[in-house]
């Protein structure tokens, strides 16, 4: 971990980690990052999920700052503002997929 971060920032950091870890925000985030600026509706359709647990996420995440709310008419859009969690997702998904494909090796050698 840096050095840079303050002790007093570490909670603040520890909140971040709480909001991405989840996996329907994490799914939602995909989506977002996937198909650009959203309204709830076409996330629920394309999640699955339940307007109610999709409208209770993006509360989550608008709060953390992560997403930004645009109202038009009667509809609720939401867009990710936040890059770092762009290039937070790009860096762990890399790793993940490197430690899968060297696993895959060692078994196919075995």
């Amino acid at each position: 971990m840096s050095e840079a971060i303050p002790e007093h920032m570490l909670e603040h950091v520890a909140e971040r980690f709480r909001v991405l870890g989840d996996a329907t925000r994490l799914a939602i985030l995909r989506s977002l990052m996937r198909e650009g600026e959203r309204n709830v509706g076409d996330l629920v359709a394309a999640l699955g999920m339940s307007q109610a647990n999709v409208s209770k996420h993006l509360r989550v995440l608008l709060d953390a700052r992560i997403v930004s709310r645009r109202q038009s008419g009667t509809a609720a859009y939401y867009a990710v503002i936040d890059p770092t969690v762009v290039r937070m997702c790009d860096i762990v998904c890399d790793r993940l997929a490197e430690q899968a494909h060297r696993e895959l090796e060692l078994t196919t050698r075995n």
